[in-house]
């Protein structure tokens, strides 16, 4: 990856996190964190990997993403937003009455949202049914899933894991947003996930571990994710709940919080809004 082109995908993600924390402050509570930590891998897929169409979001032959973490939209939402998928006003809207931003995801109410979320463990599911529902469609597509740390500990997701394995799902790429916060306390303390990129290779993936806010890094780990064609693949990113929000950052009560007039401003100003 170039130096422009690494330094305007930290612009974005930059704006990213300026518009997330407008639209939950707007509101005065939300899913800081978890939306904070992902940041960049979005930023990554939406600016450097993923073929997708604002004017068309149901294009047949898109690339897919299940946020299966889909309490993080607020992150997903200022992403579309500013790609063009609807007007950058509704992110004010997050999560009021009538509004197309719920908290958590919804295919049938936001414009790009590939499906519907939030009910932890189940999203891994879907886009294993995604992958394979392109293959028979016979679409050179591929399938991006992300998926929690604490979600890691439902069951569920090992069936899917295992399914995608025997099915050969080359084409879906997952990562896990390893923040290592959960809403109870710390991960480890809850139901320890150590080694978690060796359990995905003993369920037959291919696995990696990166740290999750560098570019390069990502850039790298999906470049040798889609040389696996015969195994799915699961990219475990090393982050920081909260990230880059001066208020939130690396603080367990980052799950959902209130958001003060003066947090905001206080994140905003940290972030440089208004210098650019």
């Amino acid at each position: 990856m170039n130096q422009e082109k690494k330094q305007d995908l930290q612009e974005k993600a930059r704006e990213v996190r300026i518009e997330t924390l407008k639209s939950i402050g707007h509101l005065g509570v939300g899913h800081v964190g978890g939306a904070m930590s992902i940041v960049e891998v979005l930023t990554y897929l939406y600016y450097a990997e993923m073929n997708v169409n604002p004017q068309e979001p149901r294009m047949n032959d898109r690339d897919r993403l299940v946020l299966s973490k889909g309490h993080a939209g607020p992150a997903l939402y200022s992403i579309l937003a500013m790609k063009g998928f609807f007007p950058k006003e509704w992110l004010l809207t997050l999560n009021q009455g009538g509004t197309n931003l719920p908290s958590h995801c919804d295919r049938n109410r936001t414009p790009g949202i590939d499906m519907t979320t939030g009910s932890l463990g189940q999203g891994l599911s879907a886009a294993v049914g995604i992958a394979l529902a392109t293959r028979l469609n016979k679409t050179d597509n591929r399938v991006f899933a992300i998926i929690g740390d604490g979600e890691s500990q439902e069951g569920q997701n090992w069936e899917a894991a295992m399914s995608a394995a025997q099915f050969k799902l080359g084409r879906l790429i997952a990562f896990t947003d390893y923040n290592k916060m959960q809403i109870d306390g710390m991960t480890e303390d809850i139901m320890d996930l150590a080694a978690l990129e060796n359990k995905w290779e003993s369920f037959g993936w291919h696995a990696q571990r990166i740290d999750g806010h560098d570019f390069e890094a990502l850039a790298e780990a999906v470049k040798r994710a889609k040389e696996e064609t015969d195994r799915p693949s699961m990219i475990v990113l090393d982050t920081i709940k909260g990230k880059g929000c001066s208020f939130a950052e690396n603080k367990l009560g980052s799950h959902n919080m209130p958001v003060s007039a003066d947090d905001l401003k206080e994140a905003l100003a940290a972030l440089g809004e208004g210098e650019n």
